[in-house]
């Protein structure tokens, strides 16, 4: 298949093959993306337990970041599949020109942020319950700071690999993930405990590891776009602002934005809450290490979503209803296949999983974390067939451009229901064990929600959809 027409496949490939074709390389990226979250949080913790700490705390504001970065890329991929569907080459590419700028000015909001607000930042999560506050306070505003300063490369190289995932290059957009990945992974040690020559950076170090590899990764989503992808080859002749094109890159990525950052606000109420029990700096190590750990499971099935949005926007924008329904159909069998596997291996394998990030100068801290971590990582797990289902209908709802449902949803799943079902179960039953049961209630509760959207998306938005004559 020529370069020119590579999308056209998302049209006629049996979906079978195409899923797992597009799908399957940007699950093995992110695989990979999990892999160096993973490997940041061991070294910290082999570093001291109490960066860990700092590094979680400090993870919500990141969160922000990437929820910005990404919800505009799902913007952009959306609006790309679709215009490549309808054949409109020359209005995908201005889309493609207006996402750079989207993105590029989100990215500044952190800039400024990263200079002026750090700190300020971190006091707002460093409670005065933890032990080592101080210490605990210092490292998480060195790692945000640099996070958040050097954050614009984050920000451009999610915008190359959703362009080259909205023309079915899955496999280039896995090339650009993978080389900022490795280059995380082996800066780690390097930057953290002094090896080669560096000096020992410790918890600033796996921040300075973490943005030279985003930036890597934006380079080399650039050289490939505009080497291998003709479709969206960016021109500078055809650079112009149009509104039309960021109002729907908004429309679409803003929700997106903002489920993404429910997880962020999520995350925060739950370390408030945790932080109320008396061994709250383990509860919090396991909340951390549990959203490592889940990302391995949960990364493949957003790899496998991102996959999704570009094949149902394109037969959307062709009005293939046929070929919509026969992708979500695979999709939801990838997605649960994955979650099942997921949920067997934390639910056989808790204990070895949590010795992963054992520190023998902390041995009672890396005790009481394996304790509530068990059983942590067991009742979560019980809520991953739910969510399945929930990310491939959320997915849907994002490529025919009803951003505002998946926004619904992910508000259901992480915050309207789950920050008060944990509230509440910590306060009735004083356990911190309770807590984590929070997680199978909310998931239940937007299982019952994507049905009913989904059904109602179906009704106005696909099965009336005719093909062209």
């Amino acid at each position: 298949m020529q370069n020119t027409d590579r999308s056209v496949m998302l049209g006629t490939m049996k979906m079978k093959r195409l899923v797992p074709k597009v799908s399957i390389p940007i699950m093995i990226s992110m695989l990979v993306q999990a892999l160096y979250n993973v490997v940041d949080s061991i070294f910290v913790s082999r570093f001291d337990p109490n960066g860990l700490t700092s590094v979680s705390l400090a993870f919500p504001f990141q969160m922000l970041m990437i929820a910005l970065s990404v919800g505009m890329g799902t913007g952009v991929n959306s609006l790309l599949s679709r215009r490549l569907g309808e054949r409109r080459t020359d209005e995908a590419r201005l889309g493609a020109w207006n996402g750079v700028v989207i993105e590029v000015g989100g990215s500044l909001l952190f800039v400024l942020l990263g200079i002026f607000a750090a700190g300020g930042l971190m006091r707002l999560v460093v409670s005065d319950n933890l032990q080592n506050a101080d210490s605990i306070l210092k490292n998480g505003v060195e790692y945000l700071s640099i996070a958040m300063t050097w954050s614009t490369g984050v920000f451009l190289a999610i915008l190359f690999e959703r362009m080259l995932q909205s023309t079915g290059n899955a496999v280039l957009s896995m090339i650009t993930q993978l080389v900022g990945a490795v280059t995380n992974i082996i800066l780690d040690p390097i930057m953290i405990f002094g090896l080669a020559g560096f000096p020992q950076m410790g918890v600033a170090g796996a921040a300075v590891a973490t943005v030279v590899g985003q930036w890597v990764s934006a380079v080399v989503g650039l050289v490939l776009n505009q080497w291998r992808n003709p479709e969206l080859r960016l021109r500078w002749k055809e650079f112009r602002l149009h509104a039309a094109s960021m109002k729907d890159i908004v429309s679409v990525g803003l929700p997106g934005t903002v489920m993404q950052a429910i997880g962020s606000v999520m995350n925060i109420g739950m370390n408030a809450i945790l932080s109320g029990f008396a061994l709250s700096n383990a509860a919090l190590n396991v909340m951390a290490i549990y959203f490592k750990l889940q990302s391995f499971i949960f990364m493949p099935v957003f790899g496998l979503s991102n996959g999704v949005i570009a094949i149902v926007g394109y037969n959307y924008g062709a009005r293939n209803k046929e070929r919509i329904y026969s992708c979500i159909k695979v999709a939801l069998i990838w997605a649960g296949v994955i979650m099942l596997i997921g949920m067997l291996i934390f639910m056989l394998f808790p204990a070895q999983l949590m010795s992963i990030f054992e520190s023998e100068a902390e041995a009672e801290l890396t005790a009481q974390m394996t304790r509530i971590g068990v059983v942590a990582l067991r009742a979560i797990s019980t809520s991953f067939l739910m969510a399945a289902v929930g990310i491939i209908f959320s997915t849907v709802f994002q490529a025919v451009g009803m951003g505002f449902y998946s926004m619904i949803l992910s508000l259901c799943r992480q915050l309207i229901v789950l920050l008060p079902s944990a509230w509440l179960l910590s306060r009735l039953t004083g356990d911190v064990y309770a807590v984590w049961w929070s997680f199978l209630i909310a998931e239940s509760v937007a299982l019952v929600i994507s049905l009913l959207f989904y059904r109602k998306c179906d009704r106005e938005m696909i099965s009336g959809l005719r093909k062209p004559e």
